[in-house]
């Protein structure tokens, strides 16, 4: 079974979905959890069409159905979980039939999705932007957490918990430390111990604390506390949601420095802009894919113009502010990298290009495992610590409706537009048309449509017309 959760996997990451497909050609059950009608969801066996910021209430209600049925896998939570007793305490505040209507999906609906889930043999759920772009983006994740570990649907081949990066390498960015609060590895900056081994080989201080994510970076801009900015291979000048604040504290910088493969808005903002060569055909390196499976990545042509290797940039950079470390080559980087990672640590340059390919985590020279959190079916100590429970508790969109602003708009992608469309917007598609809103046809206006089209919330509430903008006309 597969839920796609706040994912239309079907623009977004086609060739995943196209797994999916193959899956559901063998008999796999595919339900997706979203507010619009996508073309994901016309492939699925069912569409919950869940109120904009209501996953919480949904995904508990789903838990509250599998523990009144007695469905949830007793023997993994007594094994590997802890907090269980809480959590169960929380769920059972969001009986299915109240979160129905208070989600506008059906109630049988969930108890369907739900039953599914926990009698599966193999179970994913999928997530993107969906559920993390919203304020308690973290609450939403750990709700699906939850529900992973009241099954038992983690730690075993084929099942899991399964977020979707929603562009290349962005988890290979993750994995090399381009996180705030993290070192290569996944390291916490806070731990001293592995602070230590990279300030040792950099011979640097490395700062204690945790760094800005970038909401707070933002805002830091607005405080006059970040004055300069380094943007590589971003577009905050577009990609940011309120564009006109974003691109007033952009002209506020006392120095804005671009490092991209294209004249981005961004860049067009910038005191200076580094032209930096495409990775994926003018440079050497590996990337991570969402499976947490490293390749390597072979350099075909040059670099035009004067566009330079990122690693030359910086290396440039570092010696003009004093401090000159050479211009290292990738697989340079990469072995001083997993010389310190021990998620890393196995994969040398050879073997990736024996195998074609490894998942970490791959300690050592034997074969990695090709799943994450199996320990937790082992007995301790292999087993390591156990996995938390952790209750969540719906919380209303911090923008509430009323008269003045009675609709909650929600964004997508499209298909054939990647990201903020600098890369793809250069290029004729006849599949692109311009943007729209997608209205609900009541809302619309149009009573004579309304009258003949009801999504799943206006069935749930047993209205005679729809009136929510799931559907399109």
């Amino acid at each position: 079974m597969i839920v796609l959760w706040g994912s239309n996997a079907r623009e977004t990451h086609p060739i995943f979905f196209h797994h999916i497909l193959k899956a559901v050609n063998r008999g796999a059950k595919l339900y997706v959890v979203d507010p619009r009608r996508t073309s994901s969801a016309e492939w699925a066996d069912g569409w919950l069409p869940v109120k904009v910021g209501h996953d919480i209430a949904l995904a508990n209600a789903m838990a509250n159905c599998i523990l009144e049925e007695g469905l949830e896998n007793k023997a993994f939570i007594g094994h590997a979980t802890t907090g269980f007793d809480a959590y169960r305490e929380t769920v059972a505040r969001y009986p299915v039939d109240n979160v129905a209507r208070e989600t506008g999906i059906d109630a049988e609906l969930i108890r369907r999705v739900a039953r599914t889930y926990a009698k599966a043999d193999r179970a994913q759920i999928c997530w993107t932007l969906g559920i993390t772009e919203h304020h308690n983006a973290v609450d939403n994740v750990l709700a699906l957490i939850n529900l992973g570990l009241l099954t038992g649907h983690v730690g075993k081949y084929a099942s899991g918990l399964n977020p979707l990066r929603g562009q290349n390498n962005v988890q290979g960015g993750g994995d090399m430390g381009a996180l705030p609060a993290k070192l290569p590895g996944f390291q916490d900056v806070e731990d001293a111990a592995a602070r230590g081994a990279y300030e040792k080989t950099w011979g640097r201080a490395i700062p204690p604390k945790n760094g800005w994510h970038l909401t707070e970076m933002f805002h830091a801009m607005g405080e006059g506390e970040l004055t300069a900015l380094y943007v590589m291979g971003e577009n905050p000048a577009q990609s940011e949601a309120d564009s006109k604040l974003t691109l007033k504290r952009l002209q506020s910088l006392d120095c804005l420095i671009v490092q991209d493969i294209l004249m981005t808005k961004t860049a067009q903002m910038a005191h200076v802009v580094f032209p930096a060569s495409a990775s994926w055909c003018e440079a050497e390196g590996t990337v991570t894919n969402s499976e947490r499976r490293v390749q390597r990545c072979r350099k075909a042509v040059e670099p035009p113009g004067e566009a330079k290797d990122d690693i030359w940039i910086l290396a440039q950079m570092s010696k003009r502010l004093g401090f000159d470390f050479g211009v290292p080559t990738a697989q340079q980087a990469w072995d001083e990298m997993r010389a310190h990672s021990p998620m890393h640590r196995g994969m040398s340059y050879e073997r990736l290009e024996k195998s074609g390919g490894l998942q970490w985590p791959c300690p050592d020279e034997n074969e990695p495992t090709s799943y994450l959190h199996g320990r937790l079916w082992k007995q301790a100590p292999e087993q390591g610590r156990k996995a938390p429970f952790v209750a969540t508790e719906h919380a209303d969109p911090v923008d509430v409706l009323d008269e003045n602003f009675p609709l909650r708009l929600t964004t997508g992608r499209r298909l054939e537009s990647y990201n903020t469309g600098v890369q793809t917007g250069g290029y004729t598609n006849p599949m692109r048309r311009g943007e729209t809103i997608d209205l609900c046809p009541f809302d619309a206006g149009w009573p004579v449509f309304a009258t003949a089209i009801k999504c799943g919330w206006c069935r749930a509430a047993g209205r005679s017309r729809c009136r929510c903008a799931s559907t399109r006309a």
